[in-house]
């Protein structure tokens, strides 16, 4: 069940849900690109030969699992939700983090994405309000429309 379910008021209704986008598992993809390239090498070596290529395999493809499982656990673990009186962003599994800001205490939001960004929708969305501002949201996806979301309000 999801965090903001669990905190919503009765007479609270969501406007918008997001999460983090797919570009959070770039290394896990590196790395696997990287472990399939040495696998085709060491497939290609001969028996006489130290196996240099099948223990870059495995490193490269140990690498890639654990950076997989890292990234799916912070990807799975962050909430990000714009309700008609507030806006919640909720960080982590089994310790949490969460941070709340009403919707009248928002003064901007600002919204940044690079080339890459763009193309793939996702970006970085800094939430400010009256008296502070929180941590800039990276890797966000659809930022534009999470943006919509809490300046309708």
């Amino acid at each position: 069940m999801a965090y903001y379910t669990k905190v919503l008021q009765p007479d609270e209704t969501v406007r918008y849900v997001g999460g983090l986008h797919w570009i959070i598992y770039t290394h896990a993809i590196l790395f696997g690109i990287l472990a399939l390239v040495a696998g085709v090498f060491a497939l290609g070596q001969s028996a006489t030969q130290p196996p240099i290529a099948l223990g870059a395999f495995a490193v490269f493809l140990l690498l890639a699992l654990i950076s997989f499982v890292r990234s799916w656990l912070i990807r799975a673990g962050t909430e990000i939700v714009v309700t008609d009186k507030r806006i919640i962003h909720k960080v982590g599994w089994l310790s949490r983090r969460t941070e709340e800001m009403n919707i009248t205490k928002v003064e901007t939001v600002d919204v940044s994405q690079d080339i890459t960004g763009r193309i793939l929708n996702f970006g970085t969305v800094l939430i400010r309000g009256i008296g502070g501002s929180w941590e800039p949201l990276r890797r966000v996806s659809a930022p534009l429309a999470l943006r919509n979301a809490v300046i309708v309000g």
